[in-house]
């Protein structure tokens, strides 16, 4: 079992206001496996960031509904951007502005939608 496998299976947590943001350390181990997601910060808020790309619009528009399937299961709400023929997922934790373990496991469940 891959790296990214078993954080995919791992479940959301509930978040508050009050819970931690990844440290600079959790951080480097994460991104190591999830290594397609690229960390972004847009207005001073880190982000995890991969753009998807598809054939068509229509194999792009049912990958975003994935997604979409995805987050409505984890109750955790990533930014997607549909274009033709690709899809760009930002996942981040909005009650504490930044990262959150949870943004880490979604992205991991989102690369298994491709698979």
């Amino acid at each position: 079992m891959s790296t990214t496998d078993t954080l995919a299976k791992q479940v959301c947590e509930a978040c508050h206001v009050d819970a931690p943001k990844v440290t600079d350390e959790e951080l480097k181990v994460l991104i190591g496996q999830i290594p397609d997601w690229v960390p972004q910060v847009r207005d001073n808020v880190m982000m995890l960031e991969r753009e998807y790309k598809f054939k068509n619009y229509k194999l792009a528009w049912a990958f975003a509904n994935q997604v979409s399937e995805l987050a409505e299961a984890e109750f955790h709400h990533p930014s997607i951007l549909l274009e033709w023929g690709k899809v760009t997922v930002t996942w981040w934790t909005h009650s504490i502005g930044g990262l959150h373990k949870n943004d880490f496991i979604c992205a991991a469940k989102t690369d298994q939608l491709t698979q």
